[in-house]
């Protein structure tokens, strides 16, 4: 698979919607607040289903009462490949 260089980051992040570089850059993470805590828990199913059918999973946050973030890594590459904006996009499909 392989971590993405630098330019091929820039370039993907460009691609997908309020997804923002981690602090030490080798994530994205996209806040989503929805109109109530049922629908931020039906917002988490549905990144479960699309994560399961990928076979990549994200790391998953409800805080608050509607707001979930969503960070993604491919942990055993150590930073970014194309399965991290890959699953952006459908993630992007759903909000």
């Amino acid at each position: 698979m392989g971590v993405l260089a630098e330019d091929d980051i820039e370039r993907r992040l460009a691609e997908v919607q309020d997804w923002q570089r981690g602090e030490r850059g080798t994530s994205i993470s996209r806040e989503a607040e929805l109109e109530d805590f049922a629908a931020a828990i039906a917002l988490v199913n549905r990144v479960a289903e699309l994560a399961e059918a990928a076979n990549h999973h994200p790391d998953i946050l409800v805080h608050g009462w509607n707001k979930v973030r969503l960070t993604l890594s491919t942990h055993s590459e150590g930073g970014l490949t194309d399965a991290d904006f890959a699953l952006a996009a459908r993630i992007d499909g759903l909000l």
